[in-house]
């Protein structure tokens, strides 16, 4: 039998400590040379305005196989009321290779991008952090104020945004229910960052939006918006002045536009990068080393986070008797 399973049924089943502790086991998984991740394959439907995106992965700790795929259809709100970004996945039973659930990629994405930069700040953030600034204000930014306030004892949240007011305010308000601090709207971009203890960027800028010179020791920083080679929400001066550590080296270098562009200048190296999450997770690399180290998480988003969280829906649906069982 297979297992369907909606935006709706993921929703019912997900939470993020969940996440944050599958991704855990995940990233240390990939550390330790026992998950199996292609590179995420593009097909472009230029007829259609459309872009496919194949993301597998196979982890064999916990026994989790199976595919993303997103669709990018600039056209699908105008011509057919349909959203511009989808996403499917298809877990597959790892003994026999039968498909054992197709389920909503979206709140999933959200959940899993945002548990990622929950684990970064669990890893790597001063254990006394109370102060998280926020810039983004859709709707991948609430899982990671959430996944944020499940590491650390925030005390009060900043949200940085170019959104209309009205907009802000509707975020803020969505926040209430998943965190529990004093919530405030910055108006001087600079100090929000200033004092912070955590900065979280999940925006859809093309430039950098923060000045390195604002960035103050000991701060924590998670690059999560920018996700392709034009691409960088922090400056060069933030980049130099932090240990850098990626989700996976290897994929950032083909999309992370934070070390593409100034390596394409000559003002950056590869080299320069401390290592990926996986191994500080397990130790092979040390994380955060003094109270005044500042530490910068870059993620372009993983396969084996989506598969890891997909296995991790699947198996509290079928205890909580949640989506719908069908053969093919």
């Amino acid at each position: 039998m297979t297992r369907l399973l909606s935006k709706e049924d993921v929703q019912k089943v997900l939470n993020m400590n969940d996440t944050i502790e599958i991704l855990e086991k995940a990233f240390a998984d990939l550390s330790n040379d026992n998950a199996v991740m292609p590179q995420r394959t593009p097909i472009l439907a230029p007829d259609h305005n459309g872009l496919a995106l194949f993301m597998p992965a196979y982890l064999k700790g916990i026994g989790a196989l199976g595919t993303k795929v997103v669709t990018v259809y600039k056209d699908n709100l105008p011509k057919y009321n349909l959203p511009t970004i989808m996403g499917t996945i298809t877990l597959l039973d790892e003994k026999t290779g039968a498909p054992i659930a197709i389920m909503d990629g979206g709140f999933l994405t959200a959940m899993r991008t945002g548990g990622a930069a929950g684990l970064a700040t669990k890893i790597l953030a001063r254990k006394d952090s109370k102060v998280h600034t926020l810039f983004g204000t859709g709707g991948m930014a609430r899982t990671h104020a959430w996944a944020v306030g499940c590491v650390r004892d925030i005390e009060k949240l900043i949200l940085c945004s170019i959104d209309p007011m009205e907009k802000r305010q509707a975020f803020k308000e969505s926040l209430k229910d998943i965190i529990n601090c004093e919530i405030e709207i910055a108006e001087d971009i600079p100090a929000a960052v200033e004092q912070a203890d955590i900065v979280t960027l999940i925006t859809s800028a093309k430039d950098p939006i923060i000045d390195g010179d604002w960035i103050l020791p000991g701060t924590h920083i998670n690059g999560i918006g920018a996700h392709a080679p034009a691409m960088r929400e922090v400056d060069l001066k933030t980049i130099l002045k932090s240990k850098v550590i990626c989700d996976l080296v290897e994929a950032c270098k083909p999309e992370a536009g934070e070390f593409i562009i100034p390596i394409a200048a000559g003002e950056y190296s590869w080299d320069n990068i401390h290592g990926s999450l996986g191994d500080v997770i397990t130790k092979k690399l040390a994380g955060r080393e003094s109270d005044g180290e500042i530490t910068f998480f870059k993620s372009v988003g993983l396969a084996i986070q989506d598969v890891s969280t997909a296995l991790n829906v699947f198996n509290r649906a079928k205890e909580m008797n949640v989506g719908t069982e069908f053969k093919f």
